[in-house]
């Protein structure tokens, strides 16, 4: 299974991207994992074998990571304390960069700046994200009882 740094510069070095490519063996061979004692199986690159234990968690994450790899989906492994730039922390959030910069300067997502540059830890942007995303649930929900409101009792 290629594992390969993506189009976008990671600066830390610490994003990895991984993506199964059509050619390769399907992951399933190359991983298998024996429920309920979570031990792995893991055929190692220089093809020697290895059996390692995984806390829950971790087999979990294996397990989802090897499904979304076998549908030709692109993944990016990231540590909570990986610095993101403003462009990055957009794409995660689902919103323009210009817009990520005014939650910094607002507060709502702490950052630091590494020279003039500013960056912003993973784990904020996604405790950001989930506020946005609780937010949009909630307006999601008053837009279905208002028109529930409006067609079945002409308010």
């Amino acid at each position: 299974m290629p594992c390969f740094v993506g189009d976008r510069y990671s600066p830390s070095g610490s994003a990895m991207y991984c993506r199964l490519m059509p050619d390769e063996p399907d992951a399933s061979s190359m991983l298998s994992i024996t429920w309920p004692s979570r031990l792995v199986d893991v055929r190692r690159r220089d093809g020697s074998d290895q059996t390692l234990a995984l806390p829950p968690a971790a087999a979990v994450a294996i397990e989802t990571l090897i499904d979304r790899l076998s549908s030709g989906e692109s993944v990016a492994l990231l540590t909570e304390d990986q610095e993101l730039s403003p462009t990055e922390a957009s794409e995660i959030l689902g919103i323009s960069r210009p817009l990520v910069v005014l939650r910094m300067d607002r507060g709502d997502l702490p950052f630091r700046y590494v020279g003039k540059h500013r960056r912003a830890l993973l784990r904020d942007v996604l405790a950001l994200k989930a506020k946005l995303d609780l937010r949009q649930n909630a307006l999601e929900a008053l837009a279905n009882d208002t028109e529930d409101l409006i067609g079945n009792h002409g308010l």
